[in-house]
């Protein structure tokens, strides 16, 4: 499987280095491949004979999200089967790459090994964003034009995507500081892992990426409040928050507050979010059951806009509500499920009895989503495909179930052994 483990980074890393894979070619790119993984496993898995697999709680909603989207597809209940098409091709790479993690990731020292791959490459996304932003050219990666322009911070056209990805890294090296999980030795590596990504965070001057944040850190003091383990490890986490302070103050704290107040202007409105807030919510009042069709929006919004202002609307700035709009009851009853498992599921297996390591990769996990849906009120980071498929597989961090492994006894011991008690 580790061939399997080894595929599933490379399409984060891709997905993520490509912009938030949020342009055609690269979203053909990540379906391909989770096509192609797939594939591998299908057949390993019937070469090896394996017939046990491992089911995420999350694949029945999704599964049931997709089916309504396909029977859109299927029956012509979308304004466009193309845009629905579309939509479909990539959850179903979305549903397969969270199956083949269920398969993939076993044990903990599966997650472990993912763990640092998480902390690694959210340490390097985020010290490439910040060494672009100081040496700025007016392109990404220094050679990419941005046709449509934008406010960019790292691979992403928009800043406040780089601040959905970076919510969704932070806690996996945060929480074992603050729980103490992380060896003496290992403390400094962890806590550059923590610090690095947010200042880049602070840096790209996000507002919803900051207060997404700050919620992480609600819940994770929360957290050690119930379980009364806040003590000294507490401290630890303080330590990360206080040097990541120093560091933007390092930075420069002037040019972060001018960075934060010239790019609203640049950015929506206030006025123009409520108003397309309000223009979603009458689309869905008038397709309530069905919705209009899985990614529909721009093109059933010009009618319903109110507040024009000459640019096109593809997004409206608030996952749930053009989940709503756009797969009516049926896709939000599928959607307050999906939320339901992750949240109850991942509760009841930090409340069992575990390895304290499992325990911690897993509120990691809950505390990252937790971050990232708080954000999507104010954004559509869920439209974002790399974003999106690093949500899912935290989700499955959170609610997976990991299982203990111990080192295998060499054979010619093992022989000793049975002599021995012959």
């Amino acid at each position: 499987m580790k061939l399997i483990r080894i595929g599933i980074c490379a399409l984060v890393v891709f997905g993520i280095a490509a912009h938030g894979a949020v342009e055609d070619w690269a979203r053909a790119v990540l379906e391909i491949g989770a096509a192609l993984l797939f594939l591998a496993w299908a057949v390993r898995s019937y070469l090896a004979q394996e017939s046990q697999l491992i089911i995420s709680p999350l694949l029945l909603p999704l599964g049931f999200f997709f089916l309504l989207g396909a029977a859109q597809w299927l029956f012509h209940r979308t304004a466009s089967s193309y845009a629905t098409r579309m939509e479909l091709q990539l959850l179903l790479a979305d549903i397969l790459v969270l199956f083949l993690a269920g398969q993939a990731f076993r044990t903990m020292e599966d997650w472990r090994e993912f763990v640092w791959f998480v902390m690694f490459f959210g340490f390097a996304m985020a010290l490439f964003g910040i060494l672009q932003h100081f040496t700025f050219n007016g392109k990404l990666y220094w050679f990419r034009e941005m046709r449509y322009g934008g406010i960019p911070f790292g691979p992403y056209v928009n800043r406040n995507h780089f601040a959905g990805f970076v919510e969704l890294i932070i806690p996996v090296s945060l929480v074992p500081l603050a729980l103490g999980k992380v060896r003496r030795e290992r403390w400094f590596l962890v806590s550059l892992f923590a610090v690095i990504p947010i200042g880049a965070l602070f840096l790209s001057a996000s507002r919803g990426g900051i207060v997404s944040f700050a919620v992480e850190v609600g819940v994770l003091v929360l957290w050690l409040a119930v379980r009364r383990t806040a003590g000294k490890h507490l401290l630890s986490a303080g330590a990360v928050l206080l040097f990541a302070f120093l560091m933007v103050t390092w930075l420069g704290v002037q040019q972060f507050v001018e960075r934060f107040s010239s790019l609203q202007a640049l950015e929506v409105t206030i006025g123009k979010r409520a108003s397309m807030r309000a223009d979603t919510w009458h689309i869905f009042l008038d397709h309530p059951l069905l919705g209009t069709g899985l990614g529909t929006l721009q093109i059933v919004f010009p009618p319903y806009e109110t507040l024009y202002d000459g640019k096109v609307v593809n997004h409206t700035h608030n996952d749930y509500l053009e989940g709503l709009a756009e797969a009516g009851i049926l896709g939000g009853l599928c959607c307050a499920w999906f939320l339901g498992v992750l949240l109850f599921d991942s509760l009841r297996r930090l409340s069992q009895p575990s390895s304290a390591f499992a325990s911690t990769f897993q509120l990691s996990g809950l505390v990252a989503c937790t971050g990232f849906l708080t954000h999507s009120l104010v954004d559509f980071n869920l439209h974002i495909p790399g974003n999106a498929l690093l949500f899912f597989l935290l989700a499955n961090l959170a609610t997976c179930d990991m299982r203990q492994t111990f080192p295998q006894i060499p054979i010619m011991e093992r022989s000793r052994i049975k002599r021995r008690k012959h």
